[in-house]
C-alpha cells in the first residue's frame, strides 16, 4: 500500500482522553462541556485539557448537540452590519464563544431599529440563546417568543425582559466629555443629537443636560440628526445659520455625527477647535481618521462582546451572570481647545 494509500489516522475519543488523564468519561464531559466547576477538582479539570490538547481531541459537536437538545448557537442582534462598534462587539463575543465550542450568528434588525423578525423556521430548534446589542426588547417579540434566554448589551438595565445585561458606563462617558470642555471655558453648546429612539442615546443627553445644569452662562441647543456624515453636516449646518450667538462646542453623539459637524464648521470658514471645539463617542477608526483628530469617549466593544457572551454562558449553566458596568474613558485629540473670547 503506497502512503497515499494510507489509511487516516483513527480520530481520538472521548475514552482515549479519559485513558490518558487518568478519570472517567464522564469528568472528560464534565470537563470540556465547562461544567466541571464544584463536581471536578481544578488539577483534574487542567490535566483533562492538557490530555485532549496533546491527542488533538475535538468533540463531535454534532452527536452532543443530539444528546444534550443544545445546539452551541447563540444569535447576535445588531441594529446595523456597516457600524464598526458592532463589528467588535461580535469579535468579542465570537471569541469567548469559540473557547466554548459555540457558534455566533450575526443578525441585524431591519432597517436599523426593529422589529427584528425569527430569522429561522424556529430559533427554538436552531438557537440556545440571544444577545441583542443596543436594543429595546420589544423590537426582539419574535425571538423573545422562542422562549429562548436573552441578554442585552447597552440596554436599559430597567427592562425587565432579559436574562442578563451588560452595559457600558455611558453615563460617566458624556460626563466627562462635557467636564473637559466646561473645563476649557465653553458655556454655549451644541448637542449634536442621534434620531434614534434608544436608550443608549437618551443617557447621553441625559447626562449632558445635567452636568451644564447649575453652571452660570452654559446654554445647550439639541439639534437631531440621522446616524451619518451628511445628515450630521446638514444639521450642524442649520444649527451655525441660525440667530443668535455661535456656540463655541458641540457635542455629538456618536464619531460618524462628529465627522459631519467638523465639515460643516470648516463650509462656514470657521477652524475646528480655534473657533469651535468638537467632541464624538464611541473611539471608531473615524476618530483618527479625521483632521483634526477626535476628541471622543472610548468604548470598549469587544469586551462588551466578551462579557455578553460570557453572561449567556452562565444563564444557559444556571449561574448568575457577573454585575457592573463597564468603565469607559475619554480620549483628548485636537478637536477640542480652550473656548475662544468672547468678542
Amino acid at each position: 500500500m503506497t502512503s497515499a494509500q494510507q489509511p487516516a489516522p483513527a480520530r481520538p475519543t472521548s475514552r482515549d482522553v479519559a485513558r490518558a488523564a487518568g478519570v472517567s468519561q464522564a469528568t472528560v464531559s464534565l470537563v470540556l462541556g465547562d461544567k466541571w466547576r464544584g463536581r471536578v477538582s481544578e488539577t483534574t479539570a487542567v490535566r483533562v485539557r492538557d490530555s485532549a490538547a496533546s491527542l488533538g481531541y475535538r468533540p463531535n459537536l454534532a452527536a452532543r448537540s443530539l444528546r444534550l437538545g443544545s445546539t452551541r448557537t447563540a444569535l447576535l442582534v445588531v441594529p446595523a452590519l456597516t457600524n464598526e462598534f458592532f463589528a467588535r462587539v461580535y469579535t468579542g463575543a465570537a471569541g469567548v464563544a469559540a473557547a466554548h465550542d459555540f457558534g455566533v450568528v450575526l443578525y441585524p434588525s431591519p432597517d436599523g431599529t426593529g422589529p427584528a423578525r425569527d430569522p429561522f423556521a424556529s430559533a427554538r430548534a436552531s438557537l440556545d440563546g440571544v444577545i441583542a446589542s443596543s436594543m429595546a426588547t420589544e423590537a426582539l417579540g419574535a425571538l423573545r417568543g422562542a422562549g429562548l434566554p436573552l441578554v442585552m448589551l447597552d440596554s436599559d438595565p430597567a427592562d425587565p425582559g432579559a436574562a442578563a445585561q451588560v452595559n457600558l458606563d455611558i453615563a460617566d462617558g458624556m460626563r466627562q466629555v462635557t467636564e473637559h470642555l466646561l473645563d476649557l471655558g465653553h458655556r454655549r453648546f451644541v448637542h449634536l443629537a442621534s434620531a434614534v429612539d434608544s436608550w443608549t442615546f437618551a443617557v447621553r443627553a441625559g447626562a449632558l443636560r445635567d452636568t451644564v445644569r447649575g453652571v452660570p452662562s452654559a446654554v445647550v441647543r439639541t439639534v437631531p440628526a440621522a446616524l451619518d456624515v451628511t445628515a450630521g453636516r446638514e444639521a450642524v449646518e442649520r444649527a451655525l445659520a441660525a440667530p443668535g450667538p455661535l456656540p463655541t462646542a458641540i457635542v455629538c453623539d456618536d464619531d460618524i455625527l462628529a465627522a459631519g459637524a467638523c465639515k460643516a464648521v470648516r463650509r462656514r470658514g470657521l477652524r475646528v477647535p480655534e473657533d469651535i471645539s468638537v467632541t464624538g463617542f464611541d473611539d471608531l477608526a473615524l476618530a483618527t481618521a479625521v483632521e483634526p483628530e477626535l476628541t471622543t469617549v472610548r468604548l470598549p466593544a469587544e469586551q462588551v462582546g466578551e462579557r455578553g457572551m460570557e453572561a449567556l454562558l452562565a444563564v444557559l449553566d444556571g449561574r448568575p451572570a457577573k454585575p457592573g458596568r463597564l468603565p469607559v474613558h475619554l480620549v483628548v485629540r485636537g478637536s477640542t481647545a480652550t473656548a475662544p473670547a468672547l468678542p
